[in-house]
């Protein structure tokens, strides 16, 4: 994850100079680690691409984005699990899973401290 920092960092900065709030320019990030993370990304027990996963995540946060007033929120309400089944996302990076919310959790944390 550590090599995703510089590239998001980036989109981050970015989206504070373009006048992006801070909750949209976190989210933003999020998104685009996910999609450079090279993870896989499971879900409904189904793997994705991360490129799919990235696809996914900003196609429920422009539906549910009233949901979301906040990173975390974004996190614990849109990205975590399947709004259809309940069933949690999974992060699977160098062939070990991890729920997705705790991959963005951590991830944001990181975001944060840069």
């Amino acid at each position: 994850m550590k090599r995703l920092l510089p590239f998001t960092l980036v989109v981050l900065v970015a989206g504070v100079a373009q006048g992006q709030s801070t909750t949209e320019t976190e989210i933003r990030s999020l998104i685009e680690a996910v999609g450079a993370s090279g993870c896989d990304f499971e879900r409904n027990g189904t793997s994705h691409s991360a490129t799919e996963a990235a696809e996914h995540l900003t196609l429920k946060y422009q539906r549910g984005q009233r949901y979301a007033n906040s990173a975390e929120e974004f996190i614990e309400r849109l990205a975590s699990k399947s709004s259809w089944t309940g069933r949690p996302y999974q992060m699977i990076c160098d062939g070990e899973a991890q729920p997705a919310g705790d991959w963005l959790s951590a991830t944001l944390a990181q975001l944060r401290a840069q």
